[in-house]
């Protein structure tokens, strides 16, 4: 632990990913479906044997008018990201609700690497009106070739700094290349 001022400590667990004393992410199997409670966390302990208070990004949850599409457009930018598979039981709970084809999914899940968030995708009634007031920064080695990757993925290119880019995704949240 290190401290900031007396009377204030600061906790080295308390930045993504969550480190913790003891407790740990733990993974429940897919079944019965992606849904977004398929990972709980463990309560951390103190070395004093007390729960900590500290909350971890569970997902980053994209509201959006086609969440199939978007899925698709941020899991083939991401490293290491994809779209989570449908299982049978996934399936049948769709159709339950109408639902026939994942093309029609109104939430779709997008699973990161080990240690990284995942993304969800939620059906929205209304278009995206504003600047969004929170946004991801991605880095590429040549950002270039990486603008060029993103633009024929589907982004578009909004405005350009000395050190980085404002894009959009195809629904238009804004996101930054930087450099």
């Amino acid at each position: 632990m290190a401290t900031a001022a007396p009377g204030i400590t600061l906790f080295p667990y308390a930045f993504w990913p969550p480190r913790r004393c003891s407790g740990s992410p733990v993974r429940r199997s897919r079944s019965p479906g992606r849904r977004r409670d398929s990972v709980r966390f463990e309560p951390a302990v103190g070395q004093h044997g007390h729960t900590l208070a500290v909350a971890g990004i569970y997902d980053l949850v994209f509201d959006c008018g086609h969440p199939a599409s978007l899925a698709r457009f941020w899991a083939s930018i991401l490293d290491g990201y994809e779209v989570a598979p449908y299982d049978e039981a996934e399936l049948e709970r769709l159709r339950r609700k109408g639902i026939y084809s994942t093309e029609d999914d109104p939430g779709v899940m997008v699973d990161g690497p080990p240690g990284a968030p995942r993304l969800y995708f939620q059906l929205v009634p209304e278009p995206k009106q504003v600047k969004s007031r929170v946004h991801i920064d991605l880095r590429g080695d040549d950002h270039e070739a990486e603008t060029a990757r993103l633009v024929t993925a589907g982004a578009r290119e909004l405005e350009t700094f000395d050190s980085h880019m404002i894009m959009s995704d195809p629904e238009g949240n804004e996101f930054c290349l930087t450099w």
